[in-house]
């Protein structure tokens, strides 16, 4: 059975630091490259960062040189850590894999958790 269980999110300032992390089932995790993802209102989903199985990282411009994104392979959990943040960091994170979980030609999600970042 397929599971991703964000956690972490919160109310934070502008400048402050948050850790977010996945739970992932493990056979969505152990062979797959796992990404974070960030929704605001009235915007698409963006990929802001992602991990491979051999650890290699990739980060999006827009959070680049703040966050580190790890994974664990024993707890199948990945984790974002977030520094420096600022108020355009507000959103719902999502894990998944990449590419996404499919479940009968959807899109599986899960039920992301809800970052706000002001004074």
């Amino acid at each position: 059975q397929v599971q991703l269980v964000e956690s972490g999110g919160g109310w934070v300032q502008p400048g402050g630091s948050l850790t977010l992390s996945c739970s992932a089932s493990e056979n969505a995790f152990q062979t797959n490259t796992m990404g974070w993802y960030r929704q605001v209102p009235g915007k698409a989903r963006e990929l802001i960062a992602r991990i491979t199985v051999g650890a290699l990282k990739w980060y999006g411009d827009s959070v680049k040189g703040r966050v580190i994104i790890s994974r664990d392979a024993a707890e199948n959990r990945v984790y974002l850590q977030m520094n420096r943040m600022k108020p355009e960091d507000t959103g719902v994170y999502y894990c998944n894999t990449i590419p996404a979980i499919m479940i009968h030609s959807q899109t599986y999600w899960g039920q992301g958790t809800q970052v706000t970042v002001s004074s």
